[in-house]
């Protein structure tokens, strides 16, 4: 018996054997060869586009004021091109101009430089301002808070309120028997009544839900003032402190007028003695450039606790 054998056509030669290349042989991957694999650097982000200048917000701030000043200016050369005892702008400036290059002069106690005399009527000014602050806004919250405690002082407050500050200025001397003091008890006393009013009534607008969050809680009277009441009433608060400082710059150069010493008031006086309307109206300008700082700057600090919504 023969027995078949069956091969393959490839084994018989039948068809020719198709050629294919050799499967590649990767190799394992080693930290030699990451290291020689080129890093490809990352794209850079693509700068931001540029906001467009607000012309009409820049005409508004800065174009508009410079204007302002400008006016007045030509007003003021206008007035003053004939003469007479009322200085031009350019007369103004060169006194100025030499005033300022020793501001800090001292040739004894009534002849001070004009930097000495701003500096002593903000000492003052931040004394009595003080004193106001640390009286005026704790009876805030003690009238906001009680409404026997509103009912009993808010008379007092309404009566003691339009007097005028130079009326204050007599008691103060009567009292301390020194013009200093009298000064800084002037500038407390008009100074207190914006932030007394302003704290009060922050403290009786703050939603009685907060308030009745603070019952179910069984919270002390000092954790709802701290932690309720304060954090409220804070604009209300900065509010009045920003209009006591205008207040308290206000009276401070009509009180220094009367009581003489070292002081931007006393010094404004001094120089009306010695009919130097130049240095007068140096500083008007001056007394105007300091309150306007003031205001600006707890104007930027009041900013930084509203809550109102943009």
């Amino acid at each position: 018996m023969v027995s078949a054998v069956f091969h393959s056509p490839r084994d018989l030669g039948d068809e020719p054997a198709a050629t294919s290349k050799p499967a590649a042989v990767r190799r394992p991957t080693t930290a030699a060869n990451e290291e020689a694999a080129p890093v490809t650097a990352a794209p850079k982000p693509a700068k931001p586009p540029r906001a467009p200048i607000d012309w009409r917000n820049l005409v508004l701030s800065v174009v508009a004021p410079v204007l302002s000043l400008a006016l007045l200016v030509g007003l003021w050369a206008i007035a003053t091109q004939k003469g007479g005892s009322f200085p031009t702008p350019a007369a103004t400036w060169d006194a100025a101009v030499k005033l300022f290059s020793d501001p800090f002069y001292s040739h004894g106690p009534n002849d001070q430089g004009i930097g000495w005399n701003i500096l002593n009527s903000l000492q003052r000014v931040g004394l009595g301002f003080g004193l106001a602050a640390l009286v005026g806004i704790p009876l805030g919250f003690i009238i906001g808070r009680f409404d026997f405690a509103n009912r009993m002082i808010s008379p007092l407050i309404s009566l003691l309120k339009p007097v005028s500050p130079l009326a204050w200025l007599p008691i103060g001397l009567l009292v301390f028997k020194s013009a200093n003091p009298a000064a800084i008890w002037t500038i407390f006393i008009c100074s207190i009544w914006p932030m007394v009013v302003n704290t009060a009534v922050g403290v009786q607008r703050v939603p009685a839900d907060y308030l009745n969050v603070a019952r179910v809680l069984n919270l002390s009277e000092w954790k709802v003032i701290t932690k309720v009441l304060l954090p409220a009433v804070l604009p209300y608060v900065l509010t009045g402190v920003r209009l006591s400082v205008g207040t308290a710059w206000l009276v401070i150069v009509a009180a220094e007028m009367l009581t003489g010493g070292v002081g931007i008031g006393f010094w404004v006086w001094d120089e009306w003695n010695n009919l130097n309307v130049a240095h007068i109206i140096i500083a008007i300008f001056v007394i105007g450039i300091v309150g306007l700082l003031l205001e600006w700057t707890l104007v930027s600090i009041a900013k930084r606790f509203s809550f109102a919504e943009d």
